[in-house]
């Protein structure tokens, strides 16, 4: 089993780490309303999607 045979410094350590952060969630403008909501989804405000309104189908 391979170990190391110094302390990795924090600074190294780091190094490594640099390309595992996440990207951000994409946002986009709601066409009804206007507000900012998540691409590919429901706007939470006004309740639609592509144009037709899916909150008011979910409750019934």
């Amino acid at each position: 089993m391979a170990v190391p045979k110094r302390k990795v410094s924090k600074s190294r350590r780091d190094k490594g780490r640099t390309h595992k952060k996440t990207a951000g969630v994409n946002v986009s403008a709601c066409p009804e309303c206007g507000e900012a909501k998540q691409s590919h989804a429901a706007c939470r405000s006004c309740g639609t999607y592509k144009g037709r309104s899916v909150m008011a189908e979910m409750e019934a």
